[in-house]
């Protein structure tokens, strides 16, 4: 698909003006995003999507149209699942809750070069080396059922490597030093906790990223396609984050809905020469599949308050 140097304009000045009225008129001053105000964000950013896709539609026709929409769904699904790991994150650095999102602001704009930096290599992978598209659908099968067969285990900061490398490179305060990421303590400079916070956020969306992008490139090896809904899809994530912070974990069941996508993902790429999965049909299955889970799981939590109702 021939993209026009006008809708690449369209979508970053899109992206750069929300992001400056979202961190430079409405965040400027730190504070506690309730739920209410996460919704509102949150369909705010989904009507962008939608409206973007729209727009899509409009210029290109409904297949790319279709693409982006399934694309999305598939990143904004995968993305759920980072939230169970950066809720537990926050957990252990005992992030105050007034500058969650500031640490969450600048981890999506580290995003925003990352998956652009990923995406470019991959298009160009597959478009060099065709048969590097199963090597991808391989490892999103095998992601697949190692996430439905992992144990959820608690971030420990003692034992990451990434927080142990930093803490022998950099000194780093044992307080926060209000929404700073780096002061100057006793005569030093040095980085604080929110900073370290911060660094294991992008670790966490890099490697959320080796899954959820080229299991976008199963529906699409369009680069625009590809960034434009991952870019919509991780720009939400901040604002479900607040909206869904309190509820992970009644979504107990959705870690196996999302290996499910990943497998089906996979599979779809493995025999891409062989059945040629129409991508309605896919955007159907990964909806289904994220419905069918979310709903499995409210069921399964409600059932067990019911049971633990008497003896409580």
């Amino acid at each position: 698909m021939s993209v026009s140097t006008e809708f690449w304009a369209l979508f970053a000045a899109l992206i750069v003006t929300m992001l400056v009225l979202d961190l430079g008129v409405f965040h400027r001053r730190a504070h506690e995003v309730s739920v209410k105000e996460a919704l509102l964000w949150s369909a705010v950013w989904v009507s962008l999507a939608l409206a973007f896709g729209a727009a899509i539609h409009h210029v290109y026709g409904p297949p790319a149209a279709l693409a982006y929409l399934t694309g999305y769904l598939i990143e904004k699904s995968l993305s759920v699942d980072n939230l169970f790991v950066i809720v537990t994150i926050f957990s252990y650095f005992g992030v105050p809750s007034r500058y969650q999102h500031r640490v969450l602001f600048w981890g999506i704009l580290g995003a925003l070069v990352m998956r652009g930096a990923f995406i470019a290599l991959g298009t160009m992978l597959i478009a060099a080396v065709h048969w590097v598209i199963y090597v991808f659908g391989a490892l999103l099968a095998i992601t697949g059922v190692r996430m439905a067969l992992r144990e959820e285990t608690p971030f420990d900061g003692e034992r990451n490597v990434v927080v142990r490398l930093v803490r022998r490179v950099f000194p780093v305060s044992s307080e926060y030093q209000g929404q700073r990421f780096i002061a100057r303590v006793d005569a030093r400079w040095v980085i604080t906790p929110l900073l370290l916070a911060l660094v294991m956020v992008e670790v966490t969306d890099l490697l959320f990223a080796l899954d959820s992008i080229p299991a976008i490139f199963a529906v699409t090896t369009d680069p625009f396609l590809v960034y434009t809904s991952n870019i919509f899809a991780i720009l939400g994530l901040r604002s479900l984050y607040f909206a869904l912070a309190g509820a992970v974990t009644r979504l107990r069941l959705l870690k196996f809905g999302l290996a499910a996508i990943l497998v089906f993902v996979g599979v779809k790429m493995l025999l891409s020469e062989i059945v040629a999965i129409p991508i309605g049909l896919s955007l159907g299955v990964v909806g289904g599949i994220l419905l069918a889970t979310v709903i499995a799981s409210l069921v399964a939590t409600r059932r067990d308050a019911r049971r633990a109702g008497p003896s409580a």
